[in-house]
C-alpha cells in the first residue's frame, strides 16, 4: 500500500471509531460460566482488528490508556504483537504467553453505513376557501408552505469482546451503534471504554463503582 493509501486508510478507521454522540450497546451477552472478575493481578492487552498496524497505533494505545486510568493492568496490543504476526496463529500465542497475558480485548468495526430520513413538509391554511370566489382566492394567496427534505445519518456498528485468554474462553461480548462520526479519536474512544465499563458492571462481569 502507498503512502497516500495509508493515509486514507487511517482517517477511514479513525473515522469509523470516532463520533459525535455518546456511545449506546444494542446487544451484549456475558458468558455464565464466568463469575465477576477481579481485575487485580491480571494484564489486559487492547487489540483493534486491522492488518495495518500503523491504523491500530492511536485506538489501542489510547484507550488502554483508559482502562489504566480505570485501575486496569492494560497494555496496547501493537506493544505486545506485531502485527505481521496477527495471522500465524501459533506464533501470537507464544508471544502473547510470553508477556504473561491473561485477558483480551478485541475491537473490530462490523459496518458503517448511512441511513437516509425523510422530513415531510408542512402547511399551513388561513382564511375560508372554496365555498366562493374569494374565499379561495385568500386561501391561495395567504397559505404557507414548507417543502420537505432528506436528510442522512452515518451509523457506526462496532463489535467488543472480551475473552480470557488463559482459559482460551468468550467472557463477554457487546455491538454499539453510534451515528454521525467525527474525527475526535480520544473522545470516541473514552466515551467507548465508558459505555463498555458501564455495560459489563450492569452485565455482571465487572464490580461495580
Amino acid at each position: 500500500m502507498n503512502r497516500c493509501g495509508k493515509i486514507a486508510g487511517t482517517v477511514l478507521l479513525l473515522t469509523s471509531l470516532a463520533w459525535a454522540g455518546s456511545t449506546s450497546f444494542i446487544s451484549t451477552w456475558k458468558n455464565p460460566n464466568f463469575s465477576q472478575l477481579d481485575v487485580a493481578g491480571r494484564k489486559v492487552a487492547v487489540f483493534v482488528i486491522s492488518p495495518d498496524e500503523s491504523m491500530r497505533l492511536g485506538p489501542e494505545e489510547t484507550l488502554a490508556t483508559e482502562l489504566r486510568n480505570r485501575g486496569v493492568n492494560c497494555v496496547a496490543g501493537y506493544t505486545v504483537l506485531p502485527a505481521e504476526l496477527a495471522k500465524d496463529q501459533e506464533k501470537a500465542k507464544a508471544f502473547l504467553q510470553k508477556v504473561g497475558l491473561t485477558d483480551a480485548i478485541l475491537i473490530r468495526v462490523v459496518g458503517k453505513n448511512e441511513e437516509l430520513h425523510y422530513m415531510p413538509g408542512t402547511a399551513w391554511y388561513a382564511g375560508p376557501y372554496y365555498q366562493s370566489f374569494w374565499g379561495y382566492w385568500d386561501y391561495g394567496w395567504s397559505s404557507v408552505y414548507s417543502p420537505g427534505y432528506v436528510y442522512s445519518n452515518t451509523v457506526v456498528t462496532i463489535e467488543t469482546v472480551m475473552f480470557s485468554v488463559e482459559k482460551n474462553s468468550l467472557m463477554w461480548a457487546g455491538a454499539s451503534r453510534t451515528t454521525n462520526p467525527d474525527e475526535d479519536i480520544r473522545k470516541a474512544v473514552k466515551d467507548l471504554a465508558n459505555a463498555a465499563g458501564k455495560r459489563m458492571r450492569k452485565d455482571g462481569l465487572l464490580k461495580k463503582q
